[in-house]
């Protein structure tokens, strides 16, 4: 059993606290664990069993709890009278209207609520209009390469190659990964992300008039992949249906933009927004769309080239959201950043770059920054160890090192 130490010490930072704990993220990232993980815990410091109910909705013995009245008389039937209960609910997204018992709960005193959910529509809705400033979301990622190095033993070197070969899922940090292995595993988990997490959020939109059933996995599965190639590009619901055309395949944009909402929403692939660092506004036009993990891309994607680029780019982008950072792209006259962190009014600028060595790639990777008049910090991070160090203020970084905490 992987422990994410980051994240068992969020929920219990919040044990006790007067919200609904909301732990959100792609199939397989490690949600289930934690609630193990963190119940385990609170047996640990002192919480006897029958203070803690829970209810993993992947097994089938809890099938007939889907139905949401039975789910509220079996909760109710094991609150304990006088003492807080730890209610645990795992994948609830699969109940039909949730939200009433949650709420419900919610209410009563001395009830302590975690759930957690694989599709981002789990916080949309109902259950946002019930909840609003009642529940914390911790969102969980993959692995962090510092993590995956913990738990492999490799070196930093080695390491970060095999990290950007296979990815982050945390159960692939722990197997013996040979290619056949390791495709196997990643299909099953994006045929499921695919099929099983669309049709959970399908069946919670059915009362939704606006949004349309995705039913073709197929058109899908073919966006996926276009997303995949373009991963790290500027990309708009226009460009995937021109792409989409050009290839045969007619199709409305709203189709497009309903089959994209899907991947975001199930966790597949990220958006970053583009933004205005001069007039500190966000753009309307091509935002771009990061994969939540390298191994995945790998499964989804031909190898038909290496992109070192990109895969490092992809990597800095989510240990910045697992940093607590809002990421966006910059745009600075004709120039662009490849990321602006914020967090709490407080800007920090990053180019991303395999290598710095070749004197016109120095040049590239810094105008950007050196067109950037406020006095935020601005960072370039490189796979080269030969540039390190500080030029007008820009300080440029071995990335291996940053994504360790060393630098």
């Amino acid at each position: 059993m992987v422990e994410r130490k980051e994240y068992l010490d969020r929920l219990i930072q919040w044990k006790d606290e007067q919200v609904i704990k909301v732990v959100t993220g792609i199939r397989r990232c490690g949600k289930s664990t934690l609630l193990l993980q963190y119940q385990e815990w609170l047996k640990a410091n002192g919480i006897p069993d029958e203070q803690i109910v829970s209810v993993n909705f992947e097994e089938l013995e809890y099938e007939e709890l889907q139905d949401y009245r039975k789910l509220y008389t079996y909760l109710k039937e094991r609150l304990c009278a006088g003492k807080r209960t730890y209610i645990f609910l795992d994948e609830i997204q699969k109940v039909p209207s949730f939200e009433k018992v949650v709420d419900s709960l919610y209410i009563k005193p001395n009830v302590d609520i975690y759930i957690t959910g694989s599709n981002a529509y789990l916080l949309s809705g109902d259950l946002a209009t019930l909840l609003t400033g009642r529940y914390v979301e911790i969102k969980m990622l993959p692995l962090s390469f510092k993590e995956f190095l913990e738990i492999t033993g490799m070196d930093q070197e080695r390491g970060l190659a095999e990290y950007m070969r296979v990815g982050g899922l945390p159960y692939i940090a722990v197997m013996d990964r040979t290619q056949e292995k390791v495709e196997t595993y990643l299909e099953g988990i994006y045929n499921t992300v695919i099929v099983k997490d669309i049709e959970d959020r399908q069946a919670r939109k059915e009362s939704d008039p606006d949004k349309r059933k995705i039913t073709d996995i197929l058109l899908l599965k073919t966006i996926a992949k276009y997303l995949s190639s373009v991963a790290g590009n500027p990309v708009s619901v226009r460009s995937i249906t021109n792409f989409l055309t050009s290839n045969g395949r007619k199709i409305s944009p709203n189709t497009v933009s309903n089959y994209v909402e899907a991947l975001t929403e199930s966790f597949i692939f990220y958006p970053a927004e583009r933004f205005d660092i001069v007039g500190k506004q966000l753009l309307k036009a091509n935002r771009k769309l990061y994969i939540v993990d390298l191994g995945l891309r790998n499964y989804i994607l031909p190898r038909t080239q290496y992109d070192l680029g990109f895969s490092l780019e992809n990597i800095v982008y989510f240990e910045l959201l697992r940093r607590g950072y809002h990421v966006m792209i910059g745009k600075v006259g004709n120039t662009e950043v490849d990321f602006v962190a914020e967090k709490r009014g407080a800007y920090s600028y990053f180019q991303v770059t395999a290598d710095m060595t070749a004197k016109e790639t120095f040049d590239r990777e810094l105008k950007p920054l050196t067109n950037i008049r406020d006095n935020y910090e601005k960072i370039v991070l490189t796979e080269d160890r030969f540039t390190i160090g500080n030029y007008n203020g820009i300080q440029v970084k071995n990335l291996s090192d940053w994504l360790l905490g060393k630098e």
